[in-house]
């Protein structure tokens, strides 16, 4: 399954602090993130948001593992 990122995380600077969310809803990339780290299973976080779908959560898996990868450390002398 392949899941265009952008068609799935928005970003509006007035919804949940400007944080990557999951189409215009209320939902964070992070909130995601954090209960599959906390154990919960897709069709459990699924089952507790029903405007979700499977494509969402692994877009959000997407958009960390892009970020990740992109991430860069400042050395300073």
């Amino acid at each position: 399954m392949k899941t265009k990122i952008l068609d799935r995380i928005t970003l509006e600077a007035g919804k949940r602090s400007g944080k990557p969310c999951i189409r215009g809803l209320r939902i964070a990339v992070y909130d995601v993130l954090g209960w599959l780290a906390a154990g919960m299973s897709i069709s459990e976080i699924l089952e507790d948001f029903p405007e979700l779908e499977a494509a969402d959560i692994m877009a959000c898996l997407q958009f960390a593992a892009n970020r990740e990868h992109t991430l860069q450390v400042l050395v300073v002398a």
